[in-house]
């Protein structure tokens, strides 16, 4: 059953043109909940308090309850890394802002599968302002309490 079925609804947004199906009935997940290629690290792993959002959509925002959780906890800023800035951190991002959170994008640990879309990703969030953008090292450090 796809997730969109899951869901109860199957629009055509279901069946993305990156995948390139015309029904969302075919549509294969490709990263399945739990294989290898997409356990978290140990260091990572979610403590049992915390939630864990299936993210179905470009953004993590939509299609799940995440913005609700982030105001329930009192969240006002969102720091993002991930696999694919031009795929699912930009739209993170923009839904992010658009939901009143400050966006910190953490750009040495955001991957990417195009390097020229990956490079448009983040020039447009530079341009527009959208995101504070910072590396590894000055997120600890501002974490940290450093400058």
């Amino acid at each position: 059953m796809s997730p969109c079925h899951a869901g109860g609804w199957a629009p055509p947004s279901c069946a993305p043109p990156w995948q390139r199906r015309d029904s969302p009935d075919t549509v294969e997940p490709w990263f399945p909940r739990d294989a290898e290629a997409t356990k978290i690290v140990p260091e990572l792993a979610p403590r049992a308090d915390e939630a864990v959002f299936d993210k179905l959509t470009m953004s993590a925002f939509d299609s799940t309850a995440l913005s609700f959780a982030l105001r329930d906890c009192g969240v006002r800023a969102v720091a993002l890394a991930g696999v694919a800035m031009e795929i699912g951190i930009e739209p993170t991002v923009r839904q992010a802002t658009d939901n009143g959170f400050v966006a910190v994008v953490i750009e040495d640990a955001c991957g990417f599968g195009n390097r020229e879309a990956r490079d448009r990703s983040i020039a447009t969030l530079g341009f527009l302002g959208e995101a504070a953008i910072t590396d590894v090292a000055g997120f600890c450090g501002a974490l940290a309490g450093g400058s």
